[in-house]
């Protein structure tokens, strides 16, 4: 079977205002999984099409029709009812020095191993510099907070996942786990199929089953987890984890940027709304502070999330930013580039109502939490340093490549 790739163009009924460009642009793949590349088309203040790359089979035609009923579906549901506004900063620094993009030298020095699509493994010195930076803001914590730590499993329960309102809210990023079926005859069969030259994603579909465990896209999930349907044992509690979470993000993947499979520093605040909203307020300063100690320069904004699909995305959307129940704490990698490397989110009531968490008072608790990319802030770094430690703050070389 051949493949080609043709551009169609793929009006939008009715056009987007050109300040929901990055919104479209997150979604466009998860259109359809024939989308290789696009563009906007833009007249004047509008965007009135979408270009994209399609990769078919040469002997079947491209079917513009089916993409543009599915690109329209998603924006009429997700964008058009959304309201334009400015991002609101919170805080703003400028670093030292220019901002270089050091992903294809980080590759060449054997810095940065493609492993597959989305993954990508780390050796020196993106992997100490993880290992210290997780280390400062592990410290942060403990010291402002007293946090509990823990270290959870890999996967995580579907009907765990459920409760928290990922499925409904995020469906383009879930990465569910399976297994072949526990009968003898399953594993016979699925050995059958391979010895006779099967696909092997045929002989696994036709075979497995079992999809009651997922990759957890944050770590957050199994602290609610944790204390789910029972009351909060103390008036407030924070505990913070560390460990690998995973976002099917399609064609989006891109250098240590943007992930399938990431290492995840996490903070969970659960008490009074009054607890969590002064901890995330502190924790957001210690994090300034932090930012300016390694001499990067960035800036912290209310933010959204990239809901999907859900019949309330666009006031979901809006009322998070009007609300400022995110922030997203971005560094710059050199242009026009820059990274989220942390966000603070207030979920006000709803996963201590989700997972049954009652504060003292009988009541939900309320809950927010914190969480940090550590191969984002290890990449954003070093396009700010380089990868010569001999450029790097004194305390980080002393500590990372004495």
């Amino acid at each position: 079977m051949t493949t080609r790739t043709t551009t169609v163009r793929l009006p939008l009924e009715p056009a987007l205002p050109v300040e929901l460009a990055q919104e479209l642009s997150q979604r466009v793949y998860f259109v359809s999984d024939t989308i290789t590349g696009f563009s906007l088309v833009r007249s004047a203040d509008v965007i009135t099409a979408v270009d994209v790359d399609v990769d078919a089979r040469e002997e079947t035609a491209v079917d513009t029709a089916g993409l543009t009923r599915r690109i329209n579906l998603m924006t009429a549901n997700d964008l058009v009812g959304q309201r334009i506004t400015e991002p609101k900063v919170v805080w703003r620094a400028a670093g030292p020095g220019p901002v270089t993009d050091v992903f294809d030298e980080l590759v060449a020095r054997g810095g940065a191993v493609e492993a597959g699509e989305g993954l990508i493994g780390v050796g020196e010195p993106v992997l100490s510099l993880m290992d210290h930076l997780d280390s400062l803001l592990r410290a942060l914590v403990a010291e402002e907070f007293g946090a509990r730590e823990y270290r959870y499993p890999t996967l995580i329960s579907a009907d765990v996942l459920r409760r928290t309102g990922y499925f409904e809210s995020f469906p383009q990023m879930v990465m569910s786990v399976s297994r072949l079926h526990g009968d003898i005859d399953s594993y016979r069969g699925f050995l059958d199929a391979l010895a006779g030259g099967d696909d092997l994603q045929s002989a696994l579909g036709a075979h497995s089953g079992g999809f009651d465990h997922c990759l957890p896209p944050t770590m957050c999930f199994h602290t609610y987890h944790q204390f789910a349907d029972a009351p909060l044992p103390a008036p407030s509690a924070v505990v913070t984890a560390r460990g690998k979470s995973f976002r099917n993000e399609s064609r989006y993947r891109r250098s240590l940027e943007r992930l399938w499979d990431f290492t995840i520093r996490e903070v969970v605040f659960l008490g009074t709304p009054e607890f969590v909203l002064d901890a995330r307020r502190r924790l957001m300063e210690r994090a300034y502070g932090l930012v300016d100690a390694l001499g990067l320069g960035g800036r912290c904004e209310v933010a959204g999330d990239p809901f999907f699909l859900n019949d309330t995305t666009a006031s979901r959307a809006w009322s998070q930013r009007l609300l400022e129940l995110k922030y997203e704490l971005r560094l710059p990698l050199g242009g026009e580039r820059e990274v989220s490397v942390g966000s603070f989110n207030y979920h006000e009531q709803f996963f201590g109502r989700s997972f049954g968490i009652d504060g003292a008072g009988g009541e939900p608790v309320f809950t927010g939490c914190a969480g940090f990319g550590l191969e984002r802030f290890a990449y954003a770094f070093l396009c700010r340093h380089g990868l010569d430690p001999a450029h790097w703050p004194r305390a980080v070389r002393a500590a990372v490549a004495p």
